[in-house]
């Protein structure tokens, strides 16, 4: 009974807070969301995305910053700030953030 008890504690320890992203709703199972950060008056019609990759937690990679999407589309002035962020609880995630402008 004793091991059952600390497996599952180990378990639940190991797992808590694994591949979880950026999200306005709390990450479930499946989770596949898109959403705002901020906008401006500036219109553009160029794209740029970033993205960060995490396995179980324990692998973490990738830069989602907002300078590194600028830079991946060539924009100079940002419209639009978004983020996507989709995974499968606990096991992989993965969010990007969209940057648009010109």
């Amino acid at each position: 009974m004793l091991k059952k008890l600390m497996l599952s504690a180990a378990t639940v320890t190991l797992l808590s807070g694994c591949a979880g992203g950026y999200s306005p709703v709390t990450t479930g199972l499946v989770t596949d969301v898109k959403g705002p950060i901020s906008a401006t008056a500036i219109v553009g019609n160029k794209e740029g995305r970033a993205c960060s990759k995490t396995v179980l937690g324990l692998v973490n990679d990738g830069d989602a910053s907002i300078i590194a999407a600028k830079k991946a589309g060539g924009i100079s002035a940002v419209s639009t700030v978004d983020f996507h962020t989709k995974g499968f609880y606990p096991f992989f995630g993965e969010t990007c953030t969209i940057v648009t402008g010109k």
